[in-house]
């Protein structure tokens, strides 16, 4: 009866039709090979993207780690006041975005902490220093969490923040703060967190303001499988609603340091599947990614045949996941990711944060149209 199924899903995946909640579901069953589901997602990420696989040259800016949430899920996060809690000064978010533009980094990455001793100006100017200080790096900052936390803070709508961040030099949002929409499940892992139904409409408002965002999802806590399709389903319509997505990207739960140490960290299988499965699911995302932070180098590599088509990038100065216990290395340099893209069978292609293709001219790059 399974290798029946599976069948026909496969010819719904060779005609280009979209698959159901019940269909992926069933795809996470354990008595379905994930190699075959690797198979059917490999069909799709060649079909959208060719034998590309991309990457990019990024560093990380965790401002701070003080944050008022204090997620059970979470390693990085510290109260005010404890030994190893800290809060970059404007200088030192400034130096680090000169590290970043003197190593040839095309994006900074910023998410931090929600501080209650900064102001939503605080983060504002902060992006425009960088923007100022260093035009041609792209700026990727703030999960939906925070904006949402900006505007309660500050008073002001999420749509007024989003305008004044993308008028002082915001280019796009990460994913992060997703987790897993079920709201049983944040009650347990984040409950004071912005609920899922907030993350979508801060997505929302930024695809309507011209921001492209990317999506993300924490797999292997205490969701169901139901409650991870439920979860794809939820960004599908949105994507369908809006195009504003760039990438997904299924993040691996680390337990180490976490209030949840006692759960075992998802496999390498379980990954390959999940990635898998969420390829086939997004049917109108261009990008999956393969997030070797957290899905660890030797699997990340395994993935570009299981649905994925880019590694993310140097990811210089990772905090968030090495809290919680992943053994990745700090950074990959540009040889060792495409090193690990050819060796894949692939061919490496260097992007920025919009995915155009850059190319280098000594220590000068631009980013073709």
């Amino acid at each position: 009866m399974n290798h029946a199924r599976l069948k026909e899903i496969e010819k719904k995946v060779i005609a280009g039709e979209r698959l159901s909640s019940a269909e992926g579901e069933f795809l996470f069953s354990p008595e379905v090979d994930f190699h075959a589901v690797g198979e059917l997602a490999n069909l799709v990420r060649n079909r959208k993207n060719g034998n590309l696989a991309y990457y990019n040259i990024n560093s990380h800016l965790n401002p701070t780690n003080v944050c008022e949430f204090r997620c059970g899920l979470c390693a990085y996060s510290r109260d005010a006041g404890d030994p190893d809690a800290y809060v970059m000064s404007q200088d030192d978010v400034v130096r680090r975005g000169r590290e970043a533009d003197a190593a040839g980094c095309t994006e900074l990455h910023v998410v931090g902490g929600a501080n209650p001793d900064l102001p939503f100006e605080w983060h504002r100017e902060a992006v425009r220093s960088l923007h100022d200080s260093f035009p041609r790096v792209h700026i990727k900052a703030f999960t939906a969490v925070e904006i949402d936390w900006f505007a309660r803070r500050s008073g002001k709508s999420v749509e007024t923040v989003l305008h004044e961040l993308i008028a002082v030099g915001l280019g796009s949002m990460p994913g992060g703060g997703a987790e897993i929409f079920a709201e049983n499940v944040r009650a347990e892992i984040c409950p004071r967190k912005a609920d899922g139904a907030t993350w979508i409409s801060v997505h929302r408002t930024a695809h309507r303001l011209g921001l492209r965002t990317n999506a993300t999802m924490l797999f292997g806590h205490r969701e169901s499988y139901g409650q991870r399709i439920e979860h794809l389903i939820a960004l599908r319509e949105l994507q369908d609603a809006t195009g504003g997505f760039q990438a997904f990207v299924p993040l691996s739960f680390h337990p180490e340091n976490t209030k949840f140490a006692d759960l075992r960290q998802p496999t390498a299988a379980e990954n390959l599947r999940t990635t898998a499965v969420s390829r086939l699911m997004l049917d109108n995302f261009d990008h999956v990614k393969a997030y070797w932070v957290s899905l660890d180098v030797g699997t990340a590599q395994v993935a570009l045949a299981y649905g994925a088509d880019d590694l993310d990038g140097t990811v210089r100065h990772e905090l968030i996941h090495h809290a919680a216990g992943s053994v990745a290395p700090e950074a990959l340099t540009v040889e060792r990711i495409t090193q690990l893209i050819k060796e894949a069978g692939r061919e490496p292609v260097e992007r920025d944060s919009l995915y155009r293709r850059v190319v280098r001219e000594g220590a000068d790059w631009r980013a073709e149209e």
